[in-house]
Parts: structure tokens; sequence; C-alpha cells
């Protein structure tokens, strides 16, 4: 029997429990998991924003985590392509992408080549864009009150 190969991409910035959740559900799914970290630039040209924390670093956090085998760089915009570079048997995604054009489409692509789509729940009480708000609240909060501070 061959061993099973896992991928879940992400780009896992202010990781959180959400994250840990994907990869731990993932890897007691396949017998080898590899963690995809979106780049930088991607992540600016499909969300539009650069992460908080450098790919080097969210690599650096997410390749020792106990349950990824191995992470690299995501820098490739489609996922096929993706699998082109680092074959997998198993996608691992969140199911917000459950039923969505982009996620049919990659359903579609990946039976293609005999790669499985496997969701997983999205974890609602935190994500990276909740936490995200938090530090620019914080942050303009901070701005405002040494602002008032300095007034005469």
């Amino acid at each position: 029997m061959t061993a099973r190969i896992g991928y879940a991409a992400g780009a896992f910035d202010l990781f959180h429990v959400g994250h840990l959740n994907l990869l731990r559900h993932a890897k007691a799914q396949c017998d080898y998991l590899i963690a995809g970290v979106v780049a930088d630039e991607l992540l600016v040209a499909t969300k539009g924003r650069s992460p908080v924390v450098p790919l080097a670093e969210r690599l650096e956090i997410v390749r020792h985590i106990r349950c990824v085998d191995e992470a690299v760089a995501e820098t490739l915009p489609r996922k096929i392509d993706t699998w082109r570079s680092v074959h997998f048997d198993i996608f691992f995604k969140g199911d917000d992408w459950r039923g969505t054009p982009k996620g049919l489409a990659l359903e579609r692509e990946f039976a293609a080549v005999g790669v499985e789509v496997v969701y997983f729940p999205y974890t609602m009480h935190t994500s990276s864009t909740a936490l995200r708000r938090t530090l620019e609240l914080l942050n303009s909060g901070a701005q405002e009150r040494v602002t008032l501070k300095s007034l005469p």
C-alpha cells in the first residue's frame, strides 16, 4: 500500500486554533501532510492585502507543528499547478469553498488527475480576519491616545 499524501494550503497568518484544527484534521486523513504556506505576493494578488507575518516566519511556524511533515511556500496561483510541482493525493480545504464556483472548478480539475478534495468546517469563533481587525482597533486606539496626550 502506498502512502497517501495530503496537501493543506493556507496563509497561516496570525496562526490560531482554526489553522491548527485544519492541519490536525488533515493529518488524520493522510500518511504524510504537506502544508502549503501562501506567499506574500500571492496573498496580495488574491486577497488584496499583505500578511502581518512574513512568509519566512509563517513557514518556520508551520514547519514546527507536530502534525505537519513538510511545509512549502505556495507561489503558484492555480492549485492544479501546485499539484504538478508537489504531487499529492488529497487536497484539504475549508468548507467556505464548498459549492462555490471556485470550489467546483477545483473539484473538476483535481478529479481529472485523481486527487480527492476534502472539506473541513471553518472554525467560526476565530479567524485571521477577526484578529487583524482587533489589532487595527487596538492600534487606532493607541494612536488616538497619543494624539490626545500631545494636545496642550
